[in-house]
């Protein structure tokens, strides 16, 4: 096996670059399963899961680092499966009554990304030891982390995890076209049929993909009073049902007197993809990671991948996410 590469150009976005690391961590990296990734140059087998390098390092320090709170909330994502949706209506949830002027609500200014961050991917990549004591509660964040790979302190803890799931072939569709965005020009564009046999082999962010919704779903049948399993599709189909759940679900239920000013749709407006997509801060500027805030909104629609895949591309995918789920009770 080849050296593992631990240091990047500086002119590189950070999302490609991988900080100074240890003896120990090298040694880690040396040991596990490695595949050639979709944007960055390689992906890790950990814990049963993929992670690029520099988000390998992220899961490593939060799992030793974070303390979770009973009172936390942690929004939990394959990727591309209406990530950026679901963090912008759990911070509008969350805040209601602390950003009371629509005119003045921190997503017409700010990427929901920021607002949100990932645990994983932002608070601990860099520094192992963030502080996050923040005084307001509850504490919000995200992850892609599989269940396996979350702190102890969130599986101990009382903590409240929302769980999004998402068809696989529009998962998969928007993370090809999302990797291909982020890839250095030099680089080129991965084909599709590539990233399809990666994908369906469980070669992605996170995944395999099944491995990842199954593991959630499995808890949430086992401890239904922490783990929310939402549908994006089902969302979608009814987004009014779905925000009041998951509003109950998170400690801040509608009041009647909210329900009769229509807050609810209020939300639900502001966080609509044509809302965010539309906003000049998603349009412009960047992440601190490095990646362009419009990256994050393609279409947000159900069934784009019939645009995409082959028949015989979308009956390999239906047969192996069936074969790994038989018997769970989850279809997508």
């Amino acid at each position: 096996m080849s050296p593992v590469q631990t240091s990047s150009p500086s002119d590189m976005p950070k999302y490609l670059q991988e900080t100074q690391v240890s003896q120990e961590f090298k040694d880690l990296i040396l040991s596990l399963r490695r595949e050639k990734g979709w944007v960055a140059s390689h992906l890790h087998q950990y814990q049963g899961f993929w992670h690029t390098t520099r988000q390998l390092q992220g899961v490593l320090a939060c799992q030793k680092h974070f303390q979770s709170q009973d009172t936390d909330v942690l929004l939990v994502t394959n990727p591309k499966s209406g990530t950026t949706w679901l963090k912008s209506i759990l911070f509008s949830l969350i805040n209601r009554s602390v950003f009371t002027d629509p005119k003045k609500h921190p997503l017409l200014t700010t990427n929901p990304h920021v607002l949100v961050p990932f645990l994983e991917l932002d608070l601990y990549v860099e520094n192992r030891r963030p502080n996050i004591s923040y005084s307001s509660s509850p504490r919000l964040f995200s992850t892609h982390l599989p269940y396996v790979s979350l702190p102890e302190s969130v599986k101990s803890s009382a903590c409240k995890l929302v769980y999004l799931c998402r068809s696989p072939k529009d998962a998969f569709v928007s993370h090809w076209h999302f990797a291909n965005r982020l890839r250095p020009e030099s680089l080129g564009e991965n084909s599709m049929e590539e990233i399809f046999e990666k994908f369906c082999k469980g070669v992605s962010l996170c995944g395999p993909f099944w491995d990842h919704s199954l593991g959630y779903w499995n808890e949430s049948f086992k401890r239904p009073e922490k783990v929310l399993f939402l549908s994006f599709e089902e969302m979608k189909r009814e987004p009014v049902f779905h925000v009041r759940r998951l509003a109950e679900f998170i400690g801040c239920p509608f009041s009647e007197e909210e329900e009769a000013k229509s807050e609810v749709e209020d939300v639900l407006e502001m966080c609509s993809f044509d809302s965010l997509s539309n906003l000049e801060v998603n349009k412009i500027g960047k992440l601190p990671s490095g990646e362009d805030h419009k990256a994050f909104f393609r279409r947000g629609e159900v069934g784009d991948w019939v645009n995409y895949l082959t028949p015989q591309m979308a009956e390999k995918l239906d047969s192996i996410v069936e074969q790994n789920l038989h018997g769970s009770g989850l279809k997508f």
